[in-house]
């Protein structure tokens, strides 16, 4: 990008930081626009450039050759959508990103792009913590940790990252080694005009990449883009396969794993672990650093993550459901997983939700069911044998009274924790000191 250039920063934050010291180690000066009064990141600027407080202005954004639009701002915004109509460019931090990544400098090193509806945080630092056990130079970050543009780096051999449609919207140079759309359900239909408008950001990863990685089980990631391999619950290529009634991880009908040695719970998780073996093995990771480190992995904080074993009963930290879909997607088959009986521990603030949609689910659980918090009451409705008690410390005592070694614990709220807790993570914190404090049989 020339020097003579005019370049504008659409936000600020850590995204819009990045761009800044980006375009600042190539010695272009660049001016920087947030609506906020006061943006995030804003003592970090340097004297030398110029931020604009406020209301986008269309005639101001039509001075500049190039816009860097944040993720969080739809370039649909009248300002902006006037710029493109006079002929701006619009671009994102990860279309910077995948420039550089094409020079010369960067072209040893292999990426990985990831996206869907769920579990693409949990794929993407699955595939980082692969690389480290494997000691591959990588760079894991993008809609997750760090910025993508800060994670360039000459010595690094390996990019893995985790892409929103809000930065695929902006992006068309990332020529992967690999991508894969895990999944397409209903999501930002705030942003989206539609349902398919949404699916179809999301497709744009796959023409920016050498293979493709679909899933078997869920038509909305399909393509015809040619070369393709998959993954799914079935026994094709990267899938699943019995052997003396337990489940195994497997490629082409060859068992890798039995599911029973992942710390991560639930058939969904089974599906990420699949993906993330099907997407290492194309940027030739070793198996067995994939298969060591699926064995020691423990999720993402307060997402599905494995907290401590206690007697033989597993405890699971699953308080970023904070709504009723995330809670169904942790239960669904969840039973047929494990040796012994599901509990779980559900409640809070609901947000006015319809709670009769976890009914379904929770005729699976043949552990206890036990609720707390603000909508206690009205989650307790959905089954006959679901028990009602003061606060989350209560909810674990009683469960660890009946619990008995091959069950597993889940807190999986399906509710925000404002009624009691600061966020999420204070109610997921609570849990894991609790359940740290349970002792275990000498």
């Amino acid at each position: 990008m020339a020097a003579t250039k005019r370049v504008a920063i659409i936000g600020l934050g850590v995204t819009g930081l990045s761009c800044v010291t980006f375009f600042r180690q190539k010695g272009i000066n660049v001016t920087v626009f947030d609506t906020r009064l006061v943006p995030p990141g804003q003592d970090k600027l340097d004297a030398s450039t110029k931020l604009v407080i406020g209301p986008l202005s269309a005639p101001l954004l039509c001075e500049f050759d190039t816009l860097v639009v944040s993720p969080g701002i739809a370039i649909s915004t009248l300002a902006i959508n006037a710029a493109i109509e006079a002929g701006v460019e619009v671009i994102g931090d990860i279309e910077l990103f995948a420039r550089e990544l094409n020079t010369a400098q960067y072209q040893h090193a292999k990426l990985i792009t990831i996206t869907g509806s769920n579990g693409k945080s949990t794929v993407t630092s699955l595939l980082g913590e692969m690389a480290a056990d494997a000691h591959v130079n990588a760079g894991m970050g993008g809609n997750i940790g760090v910025p993508a543009l800060d994670l360039l780096s000459p010595d690094k051999t390996l990019y893995i990252l985790e892409l929103s449609s809000f930065q695929l919207e902006t992006t068309e140079s990332l020529n992967a080694t690999i991508s894969t759309i895990l999944n397409v359900s209903e999501d930002h239909l705030d942003r989206y005009v539609s349902y398919q408008a949404y699916s179809q950001a999301k497709h744009k990863i796959y023409a920016q990449s050498k293979t493709v990685l679909i899933n078997r089980d869920d038509p909305l990631t399909f393509t015809d883009k040619q070369p393709q391999i998959s993954f799914g619950f079935d026994q094709q290529q990267y899938g699943l396969i019995q052997q003396q009634g337990e489940h195994y991880l497997s490629v082409d009908q060859q068992p890798l794993l039995n599911c029973t040695a992942l710390k991560l719970s639930g058939k969904h998780n089974w599906m990420n672990a699949l993906a993330a073996i099907a997407l290492g093995k194309q940027v030739d990771l070793p198996m067995s650093s994939m298969l060591e480190t699926l064995q020691s992995y423990s999720g993402l904080k307060h997402r599905c993550e494995f907290v401590k074993e206690v007697n033989g009963v597993r405890w699971i930290n699953d308080s970023k459901a904070t709504n009723i879909g995330a809670t169904q997607a942790a239960l669904l088959g969840l039973s047929d997983t494990i040796s012994g009986k599901v509990h779980i521990i559900l409640g809070g603030d609901g947000k006015g939700a319809d709670f009769t949609e976890l009914a379904p689910v929770l005729t699976e659980i043949k552990g206890q069911i036990v609720c707390f918090g603000q909508d206690a009451k009205l989650i307790a409705l959905q089954h006959p044998d679901a028990l009602i008690v003061n606060n989350l410390e209560q909810a674990v005592q009683h469960i660890n009274q009946y619990a008995v070694a091959g069950d597993l614990v889940l807190l999986t709220p399906a509710c925000a924790s404002l009624d009691m807790y600061k966020n999420f993570m204070a109610r997921g914190d609570h849990f894991i000191e609790l359940v740290n404090a349970l002792v275990g049989e000498v």
